[in-house]
């Protein structure tokens, strides 16, 4: 089983985010849209110091190969 991780306290911690808004935003929470946005901001980057995002889904290019000149053919 995955241990839990707190990665707010771990960002804390660090003092990576260290300014009073975002040590505010860690030990209180989000209470509008844009202080969300930032919170994901800030796991992100979490994700990125720990390695974490090496595991995301790679983008599917292998569909984006055609041209419009391709398409145009098909279509006459």
């Amino acid at each position: 089983m995955k241990e839990k991780i707190d990665w707010k306290k771990e960002i804390l911690a660090s003092g990576r985010f260290n300014n009073k808004f975002s040590r505010n935003l860690l030990e209180n929470g989000e209470k509008n849209y844009m202080q969300g946005i930032y919170m994901g901001y800030m796991y992100a980057r979490w994700r990125k110091m720990r390695g974490l995002d090496k595991d995301d889904p790679k983008e599917n290019t292998g569909q984006m190969q055609s041209s419009f000149k391709d398409f145009e053919k098909k279509i006459k």
